[in-house]
This record gives structure tokens, C-alpha cells and sequence, in this order.
């Protein structure tokens, strides 16, 4: 269910202006507020979409990581600072896995980095920005990350 609900956790940038979305820089104060949003109006999309299909649960989990999935273990994440258990389970683990994704791939503000990289970032931020339990669970499955992450550079 999460591997086919996942990839709609950004859809509520859809809402967000293109000047914001697509600046290379980095985002000022204001501009950074309207991108938090992103998570919100995913959250309320998928929630319309369910009016009509209440029985598609992946639109459901779809949802709660589309709503949590910037939420932090430690409760300073967004749009409604929940805490450890507080998130669901589904959003703490495509929080990980987009955090990965965000470091190892090129982007048009920065560069990709290494997977040894991007693995002690995510290291670091265990019990932080990171479920440990999930963090265990990426330090189990390294090599299918770099797997997949390898597969995507060779495309």
C-alpha cells in the first residue's frame, strides 16, 4: 500500500506557484511558508478524492504521508508539529526515503550526493528528524537503497 500510495506525497505541490517551486535558490522566509503548504492541500486533495472512492486505501495512506511526511520524531517538523507515534508510521517511513531520494539526486539547486553521504546525514538525524526504528530498518536495507538509487542514475 505505501509503495503505491508513496509517490503522491508531494501532490499538493501542484498548488504552489511555479516561481516558488521552481526557484533555484534557496527560498526567503515567505516563500518557504507557502511551500509548507504543499503538504496541507495534498492532504485536502486526496481527502476529495476519497469522498468519491472511500474504499481506495491506498488514497488513505496516501493521504496521512501526503499530510505528515515533513513531521520530525522530534516534533519540530510541519504543518502540525506532531511527535514520534503522533505520525503515522507510513509518513515516517517515506519521510526517510525522501530525504534519501532529496540527497542522492541532482536537483537544479544542488548537486547529487553519495550514498555514504546521505547515509550519515540520516545517521545523524535518528531520533531527530528520524523514527529510530526506521532508521534501523534503512541501515538493514542499505544495499537495496543503493540499488535503486543506481538504477536511477543509469536511466
Amino acid at each position: 500500500t505505501i509503495y503505491r500510495a508513496s509517490p503522491l506525497h508531494d501532490i499538493g505541490k501542484v498548488g504552489i506557484p511555479d516561481h516558488i517551486l521552481l526557484k533555484p535558490g534557496s527560498l526567503n522566509d515567505e516563500e518557504w511558508q507557502v511551500m509548507k503548504r504543499h503538504t496541507e492541500i495534498g492532504a485536502q486533495t486526496l481527502d476529495a478524492v476519497l469522498q468519491r472512492y472511500p474504499h481506495a486505501d491506498y488514497l488513505r495512506v496516501g493521504r496521512d504521508i501526503a499530510w505528515a511526511h515533513h513531521e520530525r520524531w522530534d516534533g519540530s517538523g510541519y504543518p502540525r508539529g506532531l511527535k514520534q507515534l503522533e505520525i503515522p508510521l507510513c509518513a515516517r517511513i517515506v519521510s526517510l526515503a525522501d530525504v534519501y531520494d532529496a540527497l542522492t539526486m541532482k536537483r537544479v539547486y544542488k548537486a547529487a550526493m553519495s550514498h555514504e553521504v546521505a547515509r550519515g546525514i540520516i545517521l545523524e538525524m535518528e531520533g531527530k528528524q528520524f523514527d529510530p526504528m526506521v532508521v534501523r530498518a534503512f541501515r538493514q536495507l542499505e544495499p537495496q537503497f543503493l540499488e535503486i538509487k543506481e538504477s536511477y542514475q543509469e536511466s
